[in-house]
């Protein structure tokens, strides 16, 4: 909680103020006792009306003014706190946009969601009453124990002895109840993972009719999170028996030895009546911190999780020295392995590869070859675990990240667009792009006919994902969009299987003359595809199996040939 205190930044002197009016508040209350005091033994003894009518004004007035520092306390910690947690999850996602893909996939989409969220209000809430309550108790604690004190220092020992007593079953409570919590959030991290990868995928759900499925998934996960709530809050729940025990235990215990005091005249009923006032004060303080504490250690879990996210170093740093131009679209794969666990369990192995500028390279193998795998080592979306990787003659890892990026355009296997216009997700690959730069981009990519067609043209509106198009549509705007890039090296990943192999030959035919000086890699399932390409790479279990033009291959490679006539055949008999 500590660590998270350096984020309140420009809140901090709305945090520090908030504990000054927090303290008018608590002294204002306490001196309340000691006036009703006065007036039972004063204004009430001496039957002096006058007395106790000033005396009641003066009590009014302070009830008043503490009423009044309390609101204004109020609003500051609630500032403050929500100044902390916009700046939390600031610092969050910012460190999240520095993570590698490896870093991500460490802590999973749905957990980093939860942590943006849900520990982050758990945290925003604690600090909120921690400006208050962990300010206002113990200077209530501390002002209530030296007024009774001054009444009756002999009384004032009852209370001290439960002191100790709610100490240690506080820290036993503490110390059962937080690894419980701690497990807690992470079946909300499950929870939230049952429930985005169903609504991503809802349409799947229900065209398998897989509702019921998918609601025992999430039944079994909400479950979960009641049973670890349940077993958490067992332990929390014990608080309140333990600090109600102690309240009325030294209520009865003062109250029997004030009592005896008064008929021995060693203390007065108005004296009785502040110190009942001043022990009640003193034994809610104690409650209220123990209850702080509570929700401390929902949030110390909370926190922890922030923290992982913050602290989280990024496994791909810029180097010290940056390269900031690509001179060309080469690329070279030298001794090449690459392991996802950074462990001795290679996706890719020892690939050495010579791709020349300007090239057309088809890459073709089976599913699970690890074809995706290897074209994300050149934009370095993953570091090599062995030998490296060279773009325009130079190791991607001393090029400045962007730089290199912003050179290597990559149409993914999942295509994602935005809600917005047609023109607002091209723009992502140009935001300064003129229009005619736009229109030719997807007349490359066969998307300028079927854009024209909508009565909106370009600006017409996509919903989430991109949903109101069919696949192919939104495979053409992906590919429009890497072109508006004009990047040096131009990565299709399998992102023409959703269009017809008509405008899939078309948009090979764009490429190959009017992108003439860009490095070109397509990875297809279909032989078509790439069959015209400079060079051919057959992928198979992380290795390069042939590498060759069309006829080479078809003379040379088992793999290729069987391919390629399995297909050939296939499209015979559906002819």
């Amino acid at each position: 909680m500590f660590k998270l205190a350096k984020y309140f930044k420009n809140y901090a002197k709305i945090a520090l103020t908030t504990p000054l009016f927090v303290i008018g508040e608590a002294l204002l209350e306490v001196s309340i006792p000691f006036l009703m005091a006065k007036i039972i033994d004063v204004g009430v003894a001496n039957k002096d009306i006058n007395y106790i009518l000033l005396t009641g004004l003066l009590m009014i007035g302070m009830a008043f003014l503490s009423l009044v520092c309390g609101a204004i306390a109020g609003k500051f910690g609630a500032w403050a706190a929500t100044g902390l947690a916009k700046n939390i999850r600031q610092n969050m996602y910012y460190k999240i946009q520095d993570y590698a893909f490896s870093n991500i996939d460490k802590f999973s989409t749905a957990s980093l969601i939860t942590r943006l969220t849900t520990d982050v209000n758990i945290a925003q809430d604690t600090v909120q009453m921690s400006l208050r309550a962990l300010i206002r108790a113990p200077i209530m604690l501390i002002a209530a124990t030296s007024m009774a004190f001054n009444i009756n220092s002999r009384l004032t020992l009852v209370f001290l002895c439960a002191i100790p007593f709610l100490g240690i079953a506080l820290f036993t409570l503490i110390f059962i109840a937080f690894p419980k919590f701690l497990a807690l959030f992470k079946k909300y991290d499950k929870l939230n993972s049952v429930v985005q990868e169903n609504l991503i995928a809802i349409r799947t759900v229900k065209s398998f009719v897989r509702e019921d499925y998918e609601i025992k998934k999430f039944q079994d996960a909400s479950s979960d999170i009641m049973n670890y709530a349940k077993k958490a809050e067992k332990i929390v729940i014990l608080n309140m028996p333990i600090m109600q025990f102690t309240v009325f235990g030294c209520i009865l215990a003062i109250s029997w030895f004030g009592g005896n005091q008064i008929i021995q005249g060693r203390m007065t009923t108005g004296q009785l009546t502040s110190f009942l006032s001043y022990i009640m004060q003193i034994l809610m303080s104690l409650m209220i911190i123990s209850m702080l504490f509570v929700n401390i250690i929902m949030t110390r879990a909370a926190a922890n999780r922030i923290l992982e996210v913050i602290d989280e170093t990024p496994d791909i740093t810029p180097p010290k020295n940056p390269v900031t131009e690509v001179a060309d679209g080469s690329i070279e794969f030298e001794n090449v392995s690459f392991s996802y666990k950074k462990n001795d369990n290679y996706v890719l192995s020892n690939i050495n590869l010579k791709i020349e500028h300007g090239q057309t390279i088809g890459l073709i193998g089976g599913t699970g070859s690890s074809k995706s795998s290897l074209v994300q080592l050149i934009p370095r979306l993953y570091d090599v675990t062995k030998g490296r990787v060279l773009v325009g003659g130079v190791d991607v890892r001393d090029y400045d990240i962007k730089t290199l990026r912003d050179s290597v355009g990559i149409v993914l296997q999942k295509n994602v667009l935005f809600s917005g216009t047609i023109e607002e997700n091209l723009r992502w690959g140009s935001k300064d792009a003129t229009m005619d730069e736009i229109v030719r981009a997807c007349k490359i990519a066969q998307a300028h006919d079927f854009i024209t067609s909508f009565s909106d043209g370009y600006q017409t509106y996509l919903d989430q994902g991109g949903v109101n198009l069919s696949g192919g549509q939104r495979q053409r705007l992906c590919i429009a969009r890497a072109i508006l890039k004009n990047p040096k090296v131009l990565i299709f990943d399998d992102s023409t299987s959703a269009v017809d192999t008509n405008t899939d030959a078309l948009i090979r035919k764009a490429l190959k003359t009017e992108l003439k000086d860009m490095t070109k890699i397509i990875i297809a399932q279909r032989v078509a595809s790439i069959e015209d390409a400079d060079k051919i790479i057959i992928l198979d279990e992380g290795q390069i199996a042939g590498l060759g033009t069309h006829d080479e291959l078809i003379k040379t490679n088992d793999i290729y040939k069987d391919v390629y006539f399995s297909q050939k055949n296939m499209g015979e008999q559906n002819e």
